[in-house]
């Protein structure tokens, strides 16, 4: 766990470090915000800011969203401050903690912080071989491919094999390569020199050198340009990168983890993934089942994600009703995990009973709810021709589309898209749905069976056009 500081050394907010410090926390100092960013651009990584409140938060949380870091922060402050507690949450910290610190909660933040990143529930039989593959070769220095639909977990196994590796006390770094635009995922892998091109005001470091003696995750690798994949088998290959506006070849030690819900072979059939550095990636392949196909795995992890937005929302904790457990196992669950996650955030908001009642559970096409006969079969998938036809026209997510056996519940709502464009119906099915995954863009794109570079591309269009755009 590193966690980084930021507030005077004479304030009670280095407490809390020297309080982290004690539970085996890396702990960073930085005075202001401004030392911070510079800090993290320089590649002194952290898993977790804990800032005080007399601090510009909200700029210093636009700054991370602006340099495309990604933590989650904290605010501290006198207890009895409450109007800077509140401002702070408005401005963008995830959480308030009172000072003078206690031991015990900051102990539970870096507990709860570790747990996100870490925990992985897979105790169905289809989950047992893959998880004594991935016990088997975490030691090792092997680059590692994990495949599988969207959702199923490929970032939590990454970091299961991290954390089991020899290099578990280093960084574990994860890009994702298909939420970073073309023109910038390649400052983001190797860095960039002050001046290096249009808006380079400062030195970058890469996250190559960021996870130099640890691991870095190559999420969605599918969708990186051919171009920056040759310059990424030339990092691999030569164990070395040059930042963009340097000369200089910077030596690196870093165990690679790729991930991909498409079908790599088939890409590099088309042409559209460099073979050499599929097979440079894919030394061993750990194929991630559907959620659907691991059934006994699903009462767990909704009951863990009931807790934790229970947790995150300041509600009470419940346990799933016996009703509610059995609708959620007659879910085809066609987003996976991360469907099943937004589900039962919903659902902790929206039970009204001492049990998370199945009405709670706000899912559609389901065998709960539409008998056996509408129900997916295991290893459903969208085929070539069905995404196809989803990027093309505005069809409903293919999540809630009636089939044969399920007929049209509401007519009128079609009667109501005559005399409307097709991209008026397009823009308002994108956000929608994009709503409806709680701003979790690789969720809305899997359901509306289009990329999401081209989910990024019509929301940029609607942004400029002035619409409002979920937060991620």
């Amino acid at each position: 766990m590193r966690l980084m500081v930021i507030g005077h050394l004479n304030g009670q907010i280095a407490q809390a470090g020297k309080i982290a410090l004690q539970r085996g926390a890396k702990v960073i100092h930085c005075e202001d915000t401004v030392e911070a960013i510079g800090a993290l651009l320089n590649g002194r990584g952290a898993d977790l800011v804990m800032v005080d409140v007399k601090q510009k938060i909200a700029k210093f949380v636009q700054d991370l969203e602006d340099a495309r870091i990604h933590l989650p922060v904290i605010a501290c402050g006198v207890d009895n401050d409450a109007r800077a507690a509140v401002k702070a949450i408005q401005a963008g910290a995830k959480e308030y903690v009172p000072l003078p610190p206690d031991a015990d909660m900051i102990a539970a933040i870096l507990e709860a912080v570790s747990d996100d990143n870490s925990a992985m529930i897979a105790d169905d039989p289809a989950m047992k071989p893959i998880v004594n593959l991935a016990d088997k070769i975490a030691p090792s220095e092997a680059t590692v491919m994990i495949t599988g639909e969207s959702g199923t977990g490929k970032e939590v196994m990454s970091a299961y094999i991290h954390n089991k590796s020899k290099r578990k006390d280093a960084a574990f770094i994860a890009v994702n390569c298909a939420a970073i635009p073309e023109n910038l995922l390649e400052s983001e892998l190797f860095g960039h020199e002050k001046g290096a091109f249009t808006g380079a005001t400062a030195r970058r470091i890469g996250k190559f050198e960021e996870a130099h003696k640890g691991t870095l995750l190559l999420d969605e690798i599918s969708e990186m340009h051919p171009l920056l994949q040759a310059k990424l088998l030339r990092a691999i290959q030569e164990k070395e990168i040059t930042r963009i506006g340097s000369n200089a070849a910077v030596k690196v030690d870093v165990r690679i983890i790729a991930t991909s819900n498409r079908n790599l072979e088939q890409s590099v059939q088309k042409g559209e993934f460099r073979e050499d550095l599929y097979f440079r990636l894919n030394v061993v392949n750990i194929p991630l089942p559907a959620l659907r196909e691991r059934p006994s795995d699903i009462p767990k992890l909704a009951q863990f994600f009931a807790d934790k937005y229970a947790d995150a929302n300041g509600v009470d904790r419940k346990k799933l009703s016996p009703a509610a457990i059995e609708k959620a196992k007659m879910h085809s669950w066609r987003g996976n995990i991360r469907e099943l996650e937004n589900t039962m955030h919903r659902a902790i908001l929206m039970s009204m009973q001492d049990e998370i009642e199945p009405e709670a559970l706000l899912i559609q096409n389901s065998q709960f709810n539409q008998g056996a006969g509408t129900a997916a079969t295991p290893n459903q998938a969208p085929s070539a021709t069905d995404v196809g036809s989803a990027q093309n026209a505005p069809t409903a997510p293919a999540e809630t589309a009636p089939t044969a056996a399920q007929p049209l519940n509401n007519p009128q709502a079609v009667e109501g898209l005559v005399g409307r464009t097709i991209a008026d119906v397009e823009r308002d099915m994108i956000i929608d749905t994009l709503e409806h995954c709680l701003g979790n863009r690789t969720h809305a794109a899997n359901i509306l069976g289009i990329s999401i570079r081209t989910l990024r591309n019509k929301l940029n269009q609607y942004k400029d056009q002035g619409h409002d755009i979920p937060a991620s």
